[in-house]
């Protein structure tokens, strides 16, 4: 059984006025300017929600495909597509993790037949992770699976609102990034 997640905390709701709204104005200015203590602890309830509900769903997708492959191959996956063959070190230093987190996160995917391991032909003593047909072919079911789910969870969104929230938690995931000391190349 799950417990619903509190609320946000709230800002207090206008002092009623006498007809002079430049008062309610600047409390809202306030509460939305950059820095707002209430409009930052709304943001920080708000992404501990979004966390603790993207580890409940785990944005594993619908249908056969739900929660049949787990973050780490899926982004290592994405990243293997969209850049080619890469070795170790440039995939980590990709996806901002170690080359011992990649070693380790790789190995099943090779075991699985999903990524190969082959000669780099510009140093025959390193080695280039690739993405396999099959790994291809399983990387694009759970993709369809998780995109039918972002769907039905947005079903109600316009196209516009979709593309600005995508900008914005592209945005919030880089700023991340930073923090860190990472500035990592946004594609998957």
């Amino acid at each position: 059984m799950t417990t619903p997640e509190p609320t946000a905390p709230q800002p207090p709701p206008p002092a009623a006025t006498d007809g002079n709204d430049d008062a309610r104005d600047d409390d809202a200015r306030n509460d939305d300017a950059p820095g707002g203590d209430a409009l930052l602890d709304a943001f920080q309830h708000e992404v501990a929600v979004f966390g603790r509900r993207a580890e409940q769903t785990r944005l594993g997708g619908l249908g056969p495909a739900r929660n049949s492959m787990d973050r780490a191959a899926y982004l290592l996956l994405s990243r293997l597509e969209a850049d080619g063959p890469l070795g170790v070190k440039a995939l980590a230093g990709a996806m901002g993790i170690d080359s011992s987190t990649v070693t380790r996160q790789v190995a099943p995917l090779v075991d699985a037949g999903l990524v190969r391991r082959a000669p780099d032909p510009e140093d025959g003593r390193a080695v280039l992770l690739q993405l396999t047909p099959p790994g291809r072919e399983r990387l694009e079911e759970v993709r369809a699976s998780r995109r039918a789910l972002i769907a039905l969870l947005t079903e109600d969104w316009n196209e516009q609102e979709r593309a600005d929230f995508r900008a914005l938690l592209s945005r919030f995931n880089a700023a991340i990034a930073r923090f860190h000391g990472r500035d990592l190349d946004p594609r998957p």
